[in-house]
């Protein structure tokens, strides 16, 4: 049998190290579209930071790892998977033929329609060749202008901050975190990070980016500002592009059941890019969290061994988990279940002012 699976992040590595555990004879490909070895993303600011090597963000750390597991790696994009066929098509042209198939390909970062978006100096900080670039021109004292403060965005943030850049912050949001947080806790978060020295502009718009040393940044609020880099944190979406027209229905991210199985049997999905139920809200969402990348990734895994032995499923996923905790320069804040409108209680404690508010 050859399961392949789609995406060389966590749930990619998981998936693939439980169905060797579960079928030791069986064919398994990792498809990964980056020539690091498979690493995590969030592992990324503590290389800006400077606290781990690049060999630290990796998800294992033995050079033969995936050759003693008999996991062929495969360096390429996917252009289409083709469910009638069970075929995987590559963007060298290349084909491959499955059994079963796991999509975790996780998101990929959202590029904001502003003018000068491509110009040299802007990047986004997603991949370890993205980290290399901004750790070249993140310099103590270099004015760094970041587009979005959203939950990625203050990751990014905090190691920013540590690097000694001069550090403005644009949000169009009305609060910083506006996903994750209501109005009062996302105040004061943006109240917090001003007072440690970063420019914070809430409910405002990159306009245009003018190409040059330094570049000049214009806002919706009517201000110009320079930058030696410009970092876009505008957010994510699942990386599912090249499901369409493969007959594997997509809503926002690849639709799963309980089992983590798609609308076609023997094709499963797992992690940022699947779109899973949760029994808080009672709907099916993408829940873009390591957790629970790691724990579908293993209902799928062991779903795809029984599915290619012609098996009922074995696994049930239990729901998703909406929870985050975020470090935003020394205050730490989580946000958890469905608070989108709706009246909650949160307790806020950090180091500049215990709070509680309804």
């Amino acid at each position: 049998m050859h399961h392949i699976i789609i995406g060389a992040g966590p749930a990619g590595v998981i998936a693939a190290e439980t169905i060797r555990k579960q079928a030791p004879r069986d064919e398994i490909t990792l498809i990964g579209d980056e020539k690091e070895a498979p690493y995590s993303r969030m592992a990324i600011p503590y290389l800006l930071v400077g606290n781990i090597q690049e060999q630290g963000t990796h998800l294992r750390k033995s050079a033969t790892h995936y050759e003693d597991l008999r996991i062929n790696r495969v360096i390429a994009g996917v252009k289409s998977a083709q469910s009638a066929t069970k075929t995987i098509v590559l963007d060298d042209g290349k084909s491959l033929k499955f059994d079963t198939l796991l999509i975790a390909t996780g998101s990929h970062p959202i590029k904001p329609p502003v003018p000068g978006i491509d110009a040299e100096g802007v990047h986004n900080c997603w991949t370890l060749e993205d980290a290399r670039s901004i750790m070249k021109l993140a310099k103590p004292g270099a004015k760094v202008l970041q587009l979005g403060a959203g939950f990625i965005g203050c990751i990014i943030m905090e190691a920013l901050a540590a690097r000694g850049v001069e550090l403005s912050v644009v949000e169009m949001g009305d609060r910083m975190v506006p996903r994750m947080m209501g109005p009062t806790a996302g105040g004061m978060i943006r109240e917090w990070v001003q007072a440690k020295g970063v420019k914070v502009h809430t409910g405002t718009k990159v306009e245009a980016i003018t190409p040059g040393k330094p570049l000049k940044v214009k806002l919706s609020n009517g201000t110009t500002m320079e930058a030696d880099l410009v970092i876009s944190a505008a957010g994510v979406r699942p990386a599912i592009g090249f499901l369409e027209g493969s007959g594997i229905t997509c809503l926002l991210g690849v639709l799963t059941d309980e089992h983590l199985q798609t609308n076609v049997p023997g094709i499963f999905a797992a992690g940022d890019c699947a779109e899973a139920f949760d029994k808080v809200s009672g709907k099916t969402i993408v829940s873009a969290i390591q957790p629970n990348a790691a724990e579908q990734a293993r209902v799928a895994a062991l779903n795809m061994v029984s599915h290619a032995r012609g098996l009922k499923a074995q696994a049930n996923l239990r729901g998703v988990t909406q929870i985050n905790v975020l470090d935003t320069l020394g205050m730490i804040s989580t946000s958890f279940g469905d608070w989108q409108g709706a009246r909650v209680a949160s307790m806020w404690k950090s180091p500049m002012q215990p709070r509680a508010d309804t």
